[in-house]
């Protein structure tokens, strides 16, 4: 075998934390995979003294990574000035029940920091607070190391760790509940809503529960941030009236980012005058038994990878 081919196998042993690392910074699943295998191609090139001379591959790669993701941060601040309506995190999706998998996704996603709710949140800090919140508090990056990517001091890291840290808490994102308690309430949600009955749906919605869509203007969701359960309630009601009866039968439960939520596959050739459905994943976030916040993910450049997201 050669020294390469060690490497790789030694690198194939980091992939899952680096994926995580990367995913976590980027809130996309493409430029978390393309940080990562960056991060390949830097120490397969560099020579074996080099290579020798690093005495923690693991915190090498994860520092590398970071340095590329802190990149894609800054230039993804400014593409998203001409994002149309609200943004959110390219949604991690599979199948419940399944067998464990190698994708290293959908190890990530059994980290509680990977919740949707906690996503949110990262995408509201500036790149240097992102990257030094989630390297330190997260992975045990230290600070003076988080400094050289952000081109500053180690007590400048720390304070963007600290900045970071604060709006986290701020924000306060529920914590992931269990899959039972999910399938409760979202089972209760479900069966009122496609039963009409207002009050029942009402009783599972949190007073200020908030529903944000994302589609970057290719689909059909909410542009603005909705915020209430009455205009939430007469949002869904007012979809279920538009489109073709039994429109949304297709719908399954999938883990949304490793908590429940649904799929709504597409169907583009509805009858009888009725509009087509586009294809859209749904989380939700729980907090005392009553759902928060919706998050309704129909921008299909962040739904390429639902191959077969229920079987």
């Amino acid at each position: 075998m050669s020294a390469l081919d060690v490497l790789a196998e030694e690198f194939a042993t980091h992939r899952s934390h680096l994926v995580a690392v990367a995913y976590r910074l980027t809130g996309t699943v493409s430029d978390a995979e393309d940080a990562v295998q960056e991060s390949w191609l830097r120490i397969a090139g560099l020579s074996a003294a080099q290579r020798d001379a690093i005495l923690d591959r693991r915190a090498w790669l994860t520092t590398v990574v970071g340095r590329i993701c802190l990149d894609r941060l800054r230039s993804a601040a400014v593409r998203r000035e001409q994002y149309i309506g609200q943004w959110l995190p390219e949604p991690i999706v599979t199948p419940i029940g399944n067998a464990p998998s190698p994708d290293p996704l959908e190890a990530a996603v059994l980290d509680d920091g990977i919740r949707l709710a906690a996503m949110v949140v990262l995408d509201k800090l500036t790149p240097e607070q992102r990257v030094a919140f989630v390297l330190h508090d997260a992975f045990s990056v230290p600070f003076g190391e988080i400094g050289e990517i952000l081109g500053c001091s180690a007590a400048a890291a720390r304070q963007h760790g600290s900045r970071g840290r604060r709006a986290l808490a701020d924000a306060d994102p529920p914590p992931r509940v269990t899959l039972p308690e999910q399938q409760a309430i979202l089972e209760k949600f479900t069966v009122a809503l496609l039963s009409g009955d207002i009050r029942a749906v009402a009783e599972v919605l949190h007073p200020d529960v908030v529903l944000i869509g994302d589609s970057n203007g290719k689909a059909r969701t909410t542009r603005q941030i909705m915020v209430g359960a009455d205009k939430v309630v007469r949002f869904f009601l007012g979809l279920l009236r538009k489109y073709q009866p039994g429109a949304f039968d297709g719908s399954a439960p999938v883990l949304v980012n490793g908590d429940l939520g649904f799929y709504i596959p597409a169907v583009p050739e509805p009858q009888d005058g009725f509009p087509p459905v586009d294809a859209h994943v749904d989380a939700v976030s729980i907090r005392d038994g009553k759902i928060v916040a919706i998050y309704d993910i129909a921008n299909p450049d962040k739904l390429t990878r639902l191959t077969n997201p229920v079987s």
